[in-house]
């Protein structure tokens, strides 16, 4: 008599690919009509500035690129960047003094910060371009001797001087808040190890915390260095020679005041945006240790759009059958 153990098990039922998933995207047809919308009013001011009867475009080519223009873009640029390290430079002291446990210290830096921040930078620029009213003379020195060095402010203080004080000292107390998040993102373990290994604070400051710190402060330090280049056409208050102020001088001779503030706003977004370029470099630069993969550069995603049309199609799977052997 044959048992349940001595029959043959039945072969399994063949394995049947179940059929692919036909996926429907969403439409989404609010998407399309926005977009319309949008183009329709980018083509609307284009073209009221395009047929405006008032403005000649005749104008803003003949002064594009007019030698006076020339020299007003080159001394904006030379404030910009002199304010720029002065804040940079002063912002990263006051950021240390900020942190420090010297309570004499870190109330001076709070009071510098808490000073410049509330008051307007027009203002001062303005204080310092008329300083020489209430003090005619600079007195460098010891105090209560006869050391002392003594100078006509109206021959140390410039115009120039003034608009570099009043930008450079008002972008140093932002740049001071800048620095002192960056340094505060840190973990602070880090900072401990390091002091554990023998490092000295000023080595910990420059071997661990500032590499880290800078991938937070390159991004709003260079939203501050467009800012400031934006910022310098307040320095016409002082009749420096700048883009805004020499444009502003030629419209009052022609009277083509429209015409010179294109001018004037084609150049200041080139230089915006060469700036808007190399801050993305910095930022991708100082991303080297914080992401597995870099992100594209512009010119690459300019280059996979023009030449890869599409992702490649996924291979093919595989079809893979099970076979059971009977138990004789």
């Amino acid at each position: 008599m044959n048992t349940t153990a001595d029959q043959p098990l039945p072969a399994p039922a063949p394995r049947v690919r179940p059929e692919a998933i036909k996926a429907i995207p969403l439409r989404h047809p609010w998407r399309w009509v926005s977009a319309v919308v949008v183009l329709a009013l980018a083509a609307l001011a284009v073209d009221i500035l395009a047929t405006a009867p008032n403005l000649d475009w005749g104008v803003v080519g003949k002064y594009l690129f007019n030698a006076q223009i020339l020299r007003g873009v080159v001394v904006t640029l030379e404030l910009t960047v002199i304010a720029m390290v002065i804040g940079v430079v002063l912002g990263a002291l006051l950021a240390v003094m900020r942190l420090s446990k010297n309570p004499v210290v870190s109330s001076v830096s709070w009071f510098y910060i808490w000073f410049f921040r509330g008051t307007p930078v027009l203002v001062q620029i303005f204080f310092w371009f008329n300083i020489a009213s209430i003090l005619s003379l600079i007195k460098i020195g010891i105090p209560f001797t006869s050391l002392q060095w003594v100078g006509i402010t109206n021959k140390i203080i410039s115009p120039f001087l003034a608009v570099i004080l009043g930008l450079g000292l008002n972008e140093a107390a932002y740049m001071a808040e800048i620095v002192r998040a960056g340094i505060i993102s840190v973990e602070h373990g880090q900072t401990e190890a390091a002091q554990a290994l023998g490092m000295g604070r000023p080595l910990v400051m420059r071997r661990v915390v500032l590499p880290q710190a800078m991938r937070v402060i390159i991004p709003p330090t260079g939203n501050e260095t467009i800012s400031m280049l934006k910022t310098t056409s307040l320095a016409f208050i002082a009749t420096v020679s700048e883009l805004f102020f020499v444009q502003s001088q030629i419209s009052n001779f022609n009277y083509n005041i429209i015409e010179l503030v294109i001018v004037a706003s084609l150049w200041y977004l080139f230089m915006t945006s060469i700036l808007t370029f190399g801050q993305y470099y910095l930022e991708r630069y100082f991303a080297r240790g914080a992401l597995r993969q870099l992100p594209e550069t512009p010119l690459q995603r300019l280059r996979r759009t023009l030449f890869h049309f599409r992702a490649p199609p996924p291979p093919p799977a595989e079809d893979v059958s099970i076979t059971a052997k009977p138990h004789g």
